[in-house]
């Protein structure tokens, strides 16, 4: 098994991953969903600087639940990584190097991937609770009003992942058939 740390430190450590690898992912990552990922889009068309770096990161799509006494954490399962194809691509250009979520990506996702040399991780559904063993630190970084939807800072050691889509424009949901 394959481990990432984030911030990559060399975008290079890209070319070793490969369609299909189990990789284990440490260090800082970041969560956004939807709204999260409208409001970094708005900054980004009227040309203000954004509230977080996405230089060499990863942006889980996640929204973590309410933390029980006691946890670091509540459950912190993946959503659907399709919702946020339309958004993708400008943060792309601001250095952004993974995504992580559910499901399958559009085939235009695909082939920004490609070109800008990112990778998109797949992880487990359905299992948040689970997950969240993998969480050692969570930190608000930026948009509160909007709750769980809002950017946080995940310290992470060994989250489990599957590589989805490498940076040689491979995709894993080219290579099942349900």
């Amino acid at each position: 098994m394959k481990k990432l740390y984030f911030p990559l430190k060399e975008e290079k450590e890209l070319e070793k991953i490969r369609v299909g690898d189990e990789v284990l992912i440490n260090g800082e990552i970041l969560t956004a969903r939807d709204e999260a990922h409208r409001k970094l889009v708005e900054i980004i068309k009227i040309g203000r600087k954004l509230p977080v770096n996405l230089k060499n990161s990863l942006i889980y799509y996640t929204g973590p639940s309410p933390t029980p006494n006691g946890k670091i954490v509540g459950s912190i399962g993946p959503t659907t990584s399709k919702r946020m194809d339309e958004l993708t691509i400008p943060l792309l250009k601001f250095g952004l190097k993974a995504t992580m979520g559910k499901g399958g990506r559009s085939k235009e996702i695909v082939k920004a991937f490609k070109r800008f040399k990112v990778i998109y991780l797949i992880t487990f559904g359905g299992c948040g609770a689970y997950l969240s063993q993998f969480v050692k630190k969570i930190e608000l970084v930026c948009f509160e009003e909007l709750g769980p939807e809002a950017i946080y800072k995940l310290i992470v050691e060994n989250f489990p992942a599957i590589v989805g889509i490498d940076i040689f424009g491979n995709d894993f949901f080219d290579k099942i058939k349900v």
